[in-house]
Parts: C-alpha cells; sequence; structure tokens
C-alpha cells in the first residue's frame, strides 16, 4: 500500500513530488518495502474484493500506481485481467514498467502518467478500480472521487485503501522509542493542516457520490517481534524519511535516540530484535449500482 499521487504534502514522509519534480531518493525501494512487509494483509484484501466481484474481471484501473504493489497484486488476482496503472511520476511508471517485464506481465499492463488532481483519465469503463494510499494527498479528492465514478462501469467495484498514521517500530519503553513517537506527534500535527483528509471517513464520500458501500472493516497490522530481515529494512527507510521529515524540530536528545536507531550501533532498527510493527489502515470496497446513470 503505497502514497504515490497528488498534490505535495511535506508533512508525508513518504510520498514523492508532483508531476514535475524527481521522486526522492529510496523512496520506490520504500513503497516496496512496504508491500512486502504486509503482504498478508494485502492478500486479504485482495480476497475481499473477489468476493465481492459479479463477473469476470478483465480491466483494472490503479490510480496512483506507485511502483505497482496494487496492479500486481490484482493482476495475479484477477488472471483475465488487463491493468492501466496511473501515477504523476515518470520515474514511478518506469520502475513499474520494467517489474512488469521481469514478472512476465508487460502485455497485460499498460501505464498512463496523469494529476488526480486536474482529471480522472478520459477511458472506458473499467470493472474495478483501485486506489490505495493515495487520496488523501489529492487537493480535492470529491471532485477527483466523482469522475472516477464514471470510470467504473454499472456494477463494477471501488476499492479504497486509507490510513490514519504511519507505521511504527520501536517499543515506547526502549532506547529510541519515545523519540520515535514525538515524531510521529509532529508528523500528525502537520497532517492536520496538510492534508485535513488523512484519517476520514471515505465511504461517507463514496456514498453521496452513488456508490453503494458493500465492505468497510479496519486492516490493523501488529507483527510482534519478527524475525525477517525485510522488517529491520522497512524500518529504517521509514524511519529515515521520518527524521529527515522532522529532525530540525525534534530536541537534540530526541534528534540524537533516532539518528542511534539508524547509525549501525546496537540500537539501530537493523540489528534488534524487538521491533514492532503496527499500523492501522482501512478498506472500503464499493459498487456502481447496475442501474446507476451517474
Amino acid at each position: 500500500m503505497s502514497h504515490h499521487h497528488g498534490h505535495h504534502a511535506t508533512s508525508d514522509p513518504h510520498v514523492h513530488r508532483d508531476a514535475h519534480d524527481d521522486v526522492p531518493e529510496g523512496l520506490p525501494d520504500l513503497l516496496d518495502l512496504d508491500a512486502e512487509v504486509l503482504a498478508e494483509a494485502l492478500e486479504a484484501v485482495r480476497t475481499d474484493i473477489g468476493r465481492l466481484v459479479d463477473s469476470p474481471v478483465r480491466s483494472i484501473l490503479d490510480l496512483g500506481a506507485g511502483t505497482g504493489t496494487g496492479t500486481f497484486g490484482l493482476l495475479r488476482q484477477f488472471a483475465g485481467a488487463h491493468a492501466l496503472a496511473v501515477d504523476s511520476s515518470e520515474e514511478m511508471l518506469e520502475r513499474l514498467r520494467r517489474r512488469a517485464e521481469q514478472l512476465g506481465l508487460r502485455d497485460r499492463v499498460s501505464t498512463l502518467r496523469a494529476d488526480l488532481d486536474d482529471s480522472v483519465p478520459d477511458i472506458q469503463p473499467v470493472d474495478l478500480a483501485w486506489a490505495s494510499a493515495s487520496l488523501h494527498h489529492l487537493v480535492d479528492p470529491d471532485r477527483t472521487l466523482a469522475g472516477l465514478v464514471a470510470a467504473i462501469r454499472p456494477g463494477g467495484l471501488l476499492a479504497v485503501v486509507e490510513l490514519s498514521g504511519f507505521p511504527r517500530f520501536v517499543p515506547v519503553d526502549t532506547p529510541g522509542g519515545a523519540a520515535e513517537a514525538r515524531a510521529h506527534a509532529l508528523l500528525a500535527a502537520d497532517r492536520a493542516v496538510d492534508m485535513p483528509t488523512m484519517g476520514s471517513d471515505w465511504g461517507r464520500r463514496l456514498t453521496r457520490l452513488g456508490l453503494v458501500v458493500e465492505r468497510d472493516r479496519p486492516i490493523v497490522v501488529d507483527l510482534m517481534r519478527p524475525s525477517a530481515p525485510v522488517v529491520g529494512e522497512y524500518a529504517a527507510a521509514s524511519l529515515t524519511r521520518i527524521r529527515d521529515a522532522v529532525a530540525d524540530r525534534l530536541e537534540p536528545t530526541d534528534r540524537e535516540e533516532l539518528e542511534a536507531l539508524l547509525d549501525g550501533g546496537r540500537s539501530d532498527v537493523r540489528r534488534r530484535g524487538d521491533l514492532r510493527v503496527t499500523t492501522d489502515r482501512r478498506l472500503w470496497i464499493a459498487r456502481r449500482p447496475a442501474a446507476s446513470t451517474t
């Protein structure tokens, strides 16, 4: 689940720049790590979608596709489908195309560079639209969602995954834990100004647009002491971006403790055995009514 589209928001340490800027160093790798660590939760989301489709899925629209986590997962879920991956970053789309080649899926993926703050692409209606961690970046998400309804065929589905905050890793009562918590508090205050729709009720917005919400559930990830090395790499990549976003506003002691989580020493998250990956997201799956004339 990736943070990769919409307007520039400095309070999101994971989001890349808009279409005119370079993708921040390390962000594509972080998105891929996020998908690897949260693979089980993402698989459950795709299963939910599969249970609700009313006919074979032949066409998929991935809005804010990033490195293609959603695109490739859904293509595995729906073997006969073709996906259109949309993102504002050509660098992200190029990485997605290379990955499609590696997976033998290049003939099942098309890409389109577009900024959703301008408009939803004018395409033939699809069976399934997917938006993961992208809507909260939009300047006017209701306008974009209204355009998105027209991109879904009557009876088709829109699946939205959104988050209310960023993953946490270090127990608060261990070295560096309190510093990480205070860094997250700074980010939360920023988000209240820069991205006020993060954590909002997207189901209500979908309902106002005439869609019928058929699935609304939390995605709670709480991995206690995960042993896979990828978790340490994920923690390091995420905390590096968090540090870069708030370091100049942390107290010196907190800044030093946060640095110690990344400096290769004993407290480095890549060497610790007490990491705990926690993150709360939410899934909405909504249907465009078959009789809709929207």
